[in-house]
């Protein structure tokens, strides 16, 4: 079996603060369960990715209660777990890249939160650094957004946007998680 590595995002608690306006995929949490519980069944290795935002009244400020992973990953045992103050997993407090390589690491499965942030800028970094990535997008889910001169994208659309944006430029594969489990054996 090659070695694969799930990179769980920001699945933080402070995205179920109503300040983050309205999230599309309800079913994102389920998805990233069944990721969790089908990687440590396999033994292949997890990586949980937390941001702390360096903003003091961020639903995810630094040490505040929203900073803290959700209960899904509650029990969870990674083989790494750091924290970012930016969109890309590839920019923390450790070198992502650096432990992957290091492993001979080279496919890595993405899920968490925002679609379009901090899942999508970590594919595309990940895609450019040559690792061969596949986004659950089932397992991800983001928020309605507002651009400028009043322009308004909803939640599903920036994911569609997403999916064309990694697809298009062939930063990753894009599929679901029940994809990616048949996949994982």
């Amino acid at each position: 079996m090659t070695t694969t590595a799930l990179i769980l995002i920001d699945v933080q608690r402070g995205f179920d603060d109503p300040r983050c306006g309205t999230r599309n995929n309800p079913g994102a949490e389920a998805n990233i369960t069944a990721l969790l519980e089908a990687w440590a069944a396999a033994g292949q290795p997890l990586v949980l990715v937390r941001h702390d935002s360096l903003i003091a009244d961020s639903p995810l400020a630094e040490g505040s209660p929203g900073a803290a992973f959700k209960s899904e990953l509650d029990g969870a045992r990674p083989d790494l777990m750091f924290t970012k103050h930016v969109n890309s997993a590839f920019h923390g407090a450790v070198d992502l890249h650096a432990w992957l390589t290091g492993r001979g690491i080279t496919r890595i499965v993405l899920a968490g939160i925002q679609t379009n942030m901090c899942v999508e800028t970590t594919a595309r970094v990940g895609g450019n650094l040559g690792y061969q990535v596949t986004v659950a997008l089932d397992a991800t889910f983001t928020f309605d957004l507002e651009g400028p001169d009043g322009l308004r994208l909803s939640a599903d659309e920036l994911s569609r946007a997403t999916v064309v944006n990694l697809h298009g430029g062939g930063f990753a594969r894009v599929t679901d998680t029940a994809t990616v489990l048949g996949e994982l054996g």
